[in-house]
């Protein structure tokens, strides 16, 4: 790879050693991976604050020469709002195969439950689920959180890295869903 050379303002110093700063990083890595990795990475940099949501897309304006488009498109896509990686890969999913789902939080009968993705107008939601939420601390406290919108006519999809690996039956379960007649 060709040596190349970096902005004064691109690069700090951290415990004696010279490094990129977090939205050179950012960028660089929106540059070199593919298109929905790039959006992970970027969604990770954003989830932990150390970028601000309107950072990349400024910087991505302004960039030129290789790699510039897929800079932008990244920067375009990421939202910050997904709590995991697999969270963004699996909005990117959903949002080539479905009705654009977002991460929200959906007023469900009992209060506000806040799910990966949801269509209010279905009462649809998708819920990603890790290996994490079968944790005995975290099983419970999900069921009571998910127990409300089912409680108030939300049908609620589970969906798990297994499904990831099979995104057009994951993407056929959801629009059957979608598609499902609705009574009151």
């Amino acid at each position: 790879m060709t040596p190349r050379h970096l902005a004064e303002e691109d690069v700090v110093r951290r415990d004696g050693v010279l490094v990129t700063t977090p939205l050179r990083t950012a960028l660089d890595l929106a540059r070199i991976e593919p298109p929905d990795e790039a959006v992970v990475c970027l969604d990770q940099f954003l989830r932990s604050r150390l970028v601000t949501p309107a950072d990349p897309r400024a910087a991505a304006t302004a960039t030129t020469g290789p790699g510039c488009r897929a800079i932008r498109l990244a920067a375009a896509r990421a939202d910050g709002l997904a709590q995991s990686p697999q969270q963004t890969r699996l909005r990117l999913m959903l949002h080539r195969g479905l009705p654009a789902g977002a991460r929200r939080e959906l007023a469900s009968g009992g209060g506000r439950e806040v799910l990966s993705f949801g269509w209010p107008e279905r009462k649809v939601a998708v819920e990603y689920e890790s290996v994490w939420h079968g944790e005995a601390q975290q099983v419970g406290k999900d069921r009571r959180r998910l127990n409300r919108p089912t409680a108030a006519g939300w049908t609620v999809i589970f969906a798990t890295a297994a499904d990831l690996r099979d995104p057009v039956a994951l993407v056929a379960r959801i629009a059957a869903a979608l598609n499902a007649p609705r009574y009151a």
